[in-house]
């Protein structure tokens, strides 16, 4: 059983720095990690570790430059980035003799840290949402406008080399903390983090998908059924959640609750491998819930040869206690409890949590124990792994994907996640499902409903749920026909947009790039950049600023402030162009969503949406115009079976301004190419383009026939299917960036909005006779309109203040 642990569970760990990185003084230590990462050691006993600890994988950094001096009253410490003063004194470390300064205006005051002051951060995560209604406070996290953060590893237990946990070698005081000096310089700060403490592993493709999940108690035809009616209506899935309900719960009082089970509840599942079977033809990946805590009762079909290993008298059915701090019991736990039914089709395990934050080995947390060792242990014989759990912690970003919490289905709920999701990166933690729709209480609001589900497109992990009951389920067609038909839509964009999600997961684990990341990230100097805390960009091409409040009744029209950055912007799904560098107020129907794409823009999309996720022989790619633009399409077989990522290179040049010229290369890929189809068809959306020319399409140097249409500000041309090995080279010839046409979308808007025919007739005239976007805003103020109403108006004039009325 040593040898197999060993295997199973030893992490690859660096964490010894190069000793020309190291300065001690008696029992103090301090390493130059990086020019902006110092390590901080304490020891009474000067038992300093150089072992990898829960948090800390890493420390063979390259040893930076640094100028050193040490005297009998000081250590002085200075790099590029940061200024280190140390007083020698023993004792440990205090306020008074050690302090660090971010080099640089960070602030209007000096980015100075003191020993045990608790840097103002930009926040972090948390544990858990768990009967949330709103908001609550966040972690501190390792950004800072302030220049500076700390991470505080004092309490980290070591790993060891055959990869288990113990606790460090003596009990006494001791500090072992990070100085991390970057500055605004956000991605470095994540990019070294995630050396130091691992990278965020890669997904597998099913993953990116939409998810079904309720807490329900289903029959195996009863869920069939379900997933038959979601085929029916041509609303795909990926994964199949079943909660807790698929194991034995009704038991013996003498043997808990029933939250734990690990035996199929035949009456519910009478052939658990043959539905298995059926998911996965139709599809679908399949995760079970787990509630671990009350360990393995003698009722379970798997207690008797799981006690004769552990050496537990099964004769008098005593109990298997859960003892996670136990490597014997983690191992038949996995043997005996999970192997059997992963073997039968079980694709992964949802860890949720009742077992508090307790072991038998004092500070060790269970939730850590079980995330770490579940996820190590489902990569076994080379699977790609993943579990679903809560957050235990930095560096929990190793084992994906993040359970936020059953939350209450409110309004002020929606609002806290965008800013949850988005700032959890600042602690690396990239990768959260929320409970989609909220889970518990609330009353029934379709609005919302929606509102909820197009924020979780545009969010990691998109997971409907909702709480036990018969009037809780998050079934798109519970929530009437309009509803129905808008989160069709969107759950079938977010299938067609896994080739784009794929790529930004290949990102986030090879260039510890998120997914979702907060504007700062990219603006840290822009004080508006601080000031959307819900908007965020979503992978390389767009930025999401969700709708979370209800509809302004009068307009018909849901409101969010946004923040363009400098440039120009496409809304992803009218396609209205907007001129950036400026604050705005946004108003969408319910039918749509705020999303942005530069100019120059290039997205890779499925042109189909089913369940299954396989890299597609048919895609669309959409184009932007009005600037340069590049993208780089990763797949693979979604797994992780030994198989390499197959990069398409898609460049775009645009020349308006010159020879009104543009082109666009799609590269044939590069790897093996055995993971794709043998063809592949293209059809090409091109939003913003005007052109005097019909494009040229070349395939392999040879010119191809295509068919072209036409809707609006977008021109789509259909590629005939090609061996997947073919470059095309698309030119364009006298092309422009197509105008928003102003006076068709104001009346488009004032037909829909609920406002007295009167009012709609004076407002449009007003608009009409107005030669530019100035005159027409300069006439309206003088209606003395309705604040929306004006600033809904404003939004379409000055989309693009270049166009002519």
């Amino acid at each position: 059983m040593v040898k197999k642990r060993k295997e199973t569970f030893k992490l690859e760990t660096h964490p010894q720095a190069p000793e020309e990185s190291v300065i001690r003084w008696e029992n103090y230590r301090f390493t130059v990690l990086t020019p902006a990462m110092i390590r901080l050691e304490y020891h009474p006993d000067g038992l300093f570790e150089d072992e990898a600890t829960q948090t800390i994988l890493n420390r063979n950094f390259p040893t930076p430059d640094f100028d050193l001096k040490d005297t009998d009253e000081y250590i002085e410490i200075i790099t590029s980035h940061v200024h280190l003063m140390f007083y020698k004194e023993e004792g440990g470390f205090t306020k008074h003799n050690l302090n660090i300064e971010a080099i640089g205006n960070y602030s209007l005051y000096h980015s100075t840290w003191y020993f045990g002051d608790r840097p103002d951060t930009l926040k972090g995560t948390a544990r858990t949402l768990d009967f949330v209604d709103g908001s609550i406070e966040l972690n501190e996290g390792l950004m800072s406008k302030n220049g500076y953060a700390v991470i505080d590893d004092s309490q980290s237990m070591t790993l060891t080399e055959d990869g288990w946990v113990e606790k460090r070698e003596s009990d006494r005081e001791l500090t072992d903390m990070y100085f991390l000096g970057y500055g605004r310089d956000y991605l470095g700060t994540l990019k070294d983090y995630h050396y130091l403490t691992g990278k965020t592993p890669l997904l597998p493709r099913y993953a990116l998908g939409n998810w079904w999940s309720r807490y329900y108690a289903y029959s195996q035809s009863g869920y069939i059924e379900l997933m038959t009616e979601f085929e029916k209506r041509g609303i795909p899935l990926s994964v199949a959640v079943i909660d807790m309900d698929w194991h034995v719960t009704d038991v013996p009082s003498e043997y808990g609750s029933g939250w734990t089970g690990y035996t199929w509840n035949k009456e519910l599942f009478p052939e658990p491998e043959g539905f298995l079977q059926w998911l996965s033809d139709h599809g679908l990946r399949t995760t079970l819930n787990l509630h671990p805590a009350n360990g393995v009762q003698p009722y379970e079909e798997m207690y008797e040869p799981m006690a004769k290993e552990l050496g537990v008298d099964y004769e008098n059915d005593d109990p298997i206690e859960f003892d996670i701090a136990n490597p014997d019991f983690l191992d038949a736990y996995f043997k005996y409890l999970h192997h059997p039914h992963e073997e039968s089709g079980v694709d992964f395990w949802w860890i949720d949590w009742q077992q508090g934050s307790v072991t038998k080995v004092e500070g060790l947390d269970p939730l850590w124990m079980l995330n770490h060792y579940h996820f190590l242990d489902h990569g076994r014989n080379g699977n790609r792994p993943l579990i679903f759990s809560r957050y235990a912690g930095l560096g929990s970003h190793r084992y994906p994907i993040g359970f936020s919490g059953d939350t209450a289905a409110t309004w002020d709920s929606l609002d806290f996640q965008p800013y949850f999701t988005s700032t959890a990166s600042n602690v690396g933690y990239s990768w959260w499902s929320h409970d989609i729709g909220g889970h518990m209480g609330g009353v029934k609001d379709n609005e919302l409903f929606v509102r909820w589900v197009q924020f979780g497109v545009f969010s990691p992990i998109h997971r409907l749920h909702s709480q036990d009951g018969e009037f809780s389920g998050k079934a798109p067609w519970r929530y009437g026909q309009k509803a129905e038909r808008i989160v069709t839509d969107f759950m079938r964009l977010r299938h067609r947009m896994i080739p784009y999600l794929y790529t930004m997961n290949v990102l986030n684990h090879v260039d510890d790039y998120p997914l979702v990341r907060p504007m700062y990230y990219h603006y840290p100097w822009k004080e508006e950049a601080y000031d959307v805390p819900n908007q965020y960009y979503f992978g390389t091409q767009m930025i999401v600023a969700p709708i979370t409040s209800p509809t302004i009744t009068d307009l018909r029209l849901g409101k969010v402030k946004v923040w363009l950055p400098e440039g120009k912007w496409y809304d992803f799904f009218n396609n209205r162009l907007y001129e950036g560098d400026r604050m705005i107020d946004v108003f969408r129907p319910l039918s749509t969503f705020p999303v942005f794409v530069k100019a120059g823009g290039i997205l890779p999309l499925d042109q189909n949406h089913r369940n299954h996720t396989d890299n597609p022989a048919a895609m669309e790619i959409k184009v932007y115009a009005g600037e340069d633009g590049s993208f780089s399409l990763y797949e693979d077989d979604g797994l992780g079976q030994g198989s390499e990522q197959v990069t398409t290179k898609l460049s775009f040049k645009w020349n308006e301004y010159v020879d009104q010229w543009a082109v666009l290369h799609i590269q044939a890929p590069e790897g093996n190419t055995d993971v794709l189809p043998d063809k592949r068809q293209f059809n090409l959306s091109l939003v913003g383009f005007k052109c005097q020319d019909m494009p040229e399409v070349y395939a392999n140097d040879q010119i191809l026939d295509y068919e072209i249409s036409k809707d609006g500000k977008e021109t789509r041309l259909v590629i005939p299917e090609q061996p997947i090995d073919t470059t095309y080279t698309i030119n364009f010839k006298g092309v422009k960036v197509k105008k928003n046409d102003m006076h068709a979308e104001l009346f488009s808007f004032l037909d829909r909005a609920q406002l007295p025919a009167s009012l709609k007739e004076k407002v449009y005239h007003t608009i009409v006779k107005g030669k530019t976007s100035a005159r027409v805003i300069s006439a309206l103020l003088a209606l003395d309109l309705d604040p929306d109403l004006m600033d809904a108006i404003s939004e379409i004039v000055w989309a693009n203040p270049d166009d002519v009325a």
